[in-house]
């Protein structure tokens, strides 16, 4: 009778180890998906294999699935990965920055402008988008104002270092169509 119980005893706790584990597993084996909070470190190179940006060994990036926080392209590409997980993903301008639009190559009068403008300089709009300065004469800037990544496609070396549950406030809404 005795040794029933302790074979009893043994299969709960090991049950319960069991219970235990697949929980601690299933906590370090989340996705991402919609909701989710994903860190991660990347880098960013153009079509000319030039780096354009990466915070690698630096604070890495935190963002909500589905918030639309990143560019559409990216965050589709994510969906399903795991902490631990490396992956190249290229993103086509139309899911990143979108295509490059000569209608947002604008002419504006240089006395609106600092007056050491020059070829090159990168100005802030009244809007707050990055404008560049494409062509300077003695009356006239042309400016581009196009995300500066417009029109090309984007690689990014994703190395996810965490996925976890989000807060319920930062679930995205569904919108139904």
């Amino acid at each position: 009778m005795n040794s029933a119980r302790n074979l009893l005893l043994s299969m709960m706790v090991a049950a319960g180890c069991l219970g235990a584990g697949e929980s601690a597993f299933a906590q370090g084996d989340l996705v991402i998906a919609d909701g989710m909070k994903v860190s991660l470190e990347y880098t960013l190179s153009l079509p000319d294999k030039s780096v354009a940006d990466s915070n690698v060994g630096q604070e890495p990036i935190t963002f909500v699935q589905g918030a639309h926080e990143i560019v559409p392209g990216l965050e589709k590409a994510l969906d399903g990965m795991k902490a631990g997980q490396k992956r190249r993903i290229d993103v086509t301008a139309q899911d990143a920055y979108g295509p490059y639009n000569n209608k947002l190559r604008q002419s504006i009068d240089k006395d609106k402008l600092p007056k050491d403008v020059k070829v090159g300089d990168i100005l802030q709009a009244s809007d707050n988008r990055l404008v560049k300065v494409l062509e300077v004469n003695d009356k006239k800037v042309l400016i581009d104002l196009n995300h500066p990544l417009a029109g090309k496609t984007l690689t990014f070396d994703v190395n996810i270092l965490k996925v976890e549950k989000g807060d319920a406030a930062d679930v995205p809404e569904k919108k139904t169509p």
